[in-house]
Parts: structure tokens; sequence; C-alpha cells
């Protein structure tokens, strides 16, 4: 059996083939464009401290941040014990050397101490062995107290981008923000609050 070609089945074959050929190279371009999309996408991600835990019982989670005095510690410590409420305390590392026996009153009264760093810095400025160093430091200020290590962590200022998240949780942290802000390191009081709710 004989084939016999022409030149015109010799074009319509070799423009099918070319036409594969590029359909096959279009497709396999497209598909590394998007994977290459999905995988920067994805490394680009937002990292996210926990604003809330979702749960079936009624409850919230109290916070405070210690960084600057410890004027009111006492009368603190008092409120929390007449109501039967257990809060966690962040707690910067330089004012946990300022003031060691007000972290031992909270420790002995039952309620939880976790990091707020080591110096209050603005965490988004600094590099990830800086947040790193920020963290272990605090950290270890808090064991020698407590004697145990803390695993929550709130970057001052409620300051966070994705360097400050992966270096607490890479160290085994979980980054603890806020969902709802009492603002009374501004000043304001329950009458000044009322005010302005009436208005």
């Amino acid at each position: 059996m004989f084939l016999v070609f022409n030149k015109q089945k010799i074009y319509t074959y070799l423009v099918s083939i070319i036409t594969v050929v590029l359909l096959f190279c279009v497709a396999s371009t497209f598909n590394n464009n998007r994977n290459e999309t999905v995988s920067t996408s994805s490394m680009n991600q937002k990292l996210l401290p926990i604003y809330n835990v979702q749960t079936q019982e009624k409850k919230v989670a109290f916070t405070m941040n210690c960084a600057w005095n410890d004027d009111d510690i006492d009368s603190i410590l008092k409120t929390l014990q007449e109501n039967n409420v257990k809060i966690t305390f962040f707690m910067v590392g330089d004012w946990i050397e300022k003031f060691p026996d007000s972290v031992k009153k909270i420790y002995k009264a039952g309620h939880e101490i976790a990091s707020h760093s080591d110096t209050h810095p603005h965490v988004n400025q600094l590099s990830y062995e800086q947040n790193v160093e920020e963290l272990e430091k605090s950290n270890q200020k808090i064991e020698q107290i407590t004697g145990k290590k803390t695993k929550l962590y709130r970057p001052p200022y409620g300051e966070y981008n994705n360097t400050v998240v992966q270096a607490a949780q890479d160290k085994g942290y979980f980054c603890i923000q806020w969902n709802l802000d009492t603002l009374d390191y501004t000043g304001i009081t329950r009458r000044r609050n009322m005010e302005k709710i009436r208005k």
C-alpha cells in the first residue's frame, strides 16, 4: 500500500500539527501562570491574630495590658475577687522588672499572665529576629517569677503584620488582639461614657 501526499495534504497536516502544538503550549502556559498566581497569593496572604473564639458557652474573655504603672493593681485585684472573675494580664517585660511584687500578687490571685513584648516597641517596624527577641525576653521574665511559660502574646499598640504574627506562631505563641476596647487609657469615665450615649 502506498500513501500519496500532494502539496495540499502536506500543508493541511502541517497546519494541523502546528495548531495542536500551539494549543498545547498556550494551555501549558496558562496553567503555569495560574499555579504561580495561586502560590504567590497564598504567600502574600495577610496573617491575622485571634480577635475572638467561637463557642456555644456564654463566656467573655477579659484582658488587661500592664505597661505603665501599678498604682491601681490592688483595687483591680480586689474588684476581680469580689466578682469572682479571672482575667489575662498581658505584661511588658520592663513592667515585670519594675513591679515584680505586683506580678506575684496577680499570679497568686489565680490570673493568667501573658506577654505584651519586652520593651513595648512598634513591632511593625522590627525585623523577624527582633520580634522573636521581644517575645522570648518577656517570656523569660514571666517564667522567672511564675515558673511557667506563656503561649499568649499581645503585640503593643495592637500593631501587627505578617512578620509579627509569623514570629509569634513560629515560636509557639498565639497572637491575641481584642474586639472591644474600654478606652480607659484615654481618661474616659463611666459618667463621660453615659453622657456621650445620651447625646
